[in-house]
């Protein structure tokens, strides 16, 4: 396992909280762990459509031992700047967001969406699954 640190895409905080397939991988890279305020939006999103109650989401969200980032001018340049790249791949603005936040802090995004294994950015990405 890395040393390096690890920025959760939403698609990966959501398999640990689901206990999807890859949760493990999750699990074991949690401490330290870091995710762009725009990806915990998305997390919390689908957590609710689930009609789960808010505030026990957002209470069982801030029990874990993760960093939540807000995404600061830099990041929000990043992530647009990205989209020429990862658009033919259906990236969101959620996944750029993650992306950027791996790229400015020389992070490995962490993800359980298989497109991503297709990007050549210079930005490290692990697949969960």
């Amino acid at each position: 396992m890395s040393k390096q640190p690890y920025v959760l895409d939403a698609s990966a905080l959501l398999a640990l909280l689901n206990r999807e397939p890859g949760a493990d991988r999750v699990a074991a890279v949690m401490a330290g762990a870091r995710i762009s305020a725009v990806n915990l939006i998305e997390v919390i999103s689908k957590l609710i459509d689930k009609e789960l109650d808010g505030p026990t989401v957002v209470a069982g969200l801030s029990e874990l031992d993760i960093v939540v980032v807000d995404m600061d001018r830099p990041q929000a340049e990043r992530a647009g700047l990205l989209r020429r790249e990862t658009r033919a791949i259906g990236l969101s603005l959620g996944d750029r967001a993650c992306l950027a936040l791996a790229q400015e802090s020389g992070s490995i995004a962490l993800t359980g969406d298989r497109a991503w294994a297709a990007l050549t950015l210079g930005i490290e990405v692990e697949l969960i699954r």
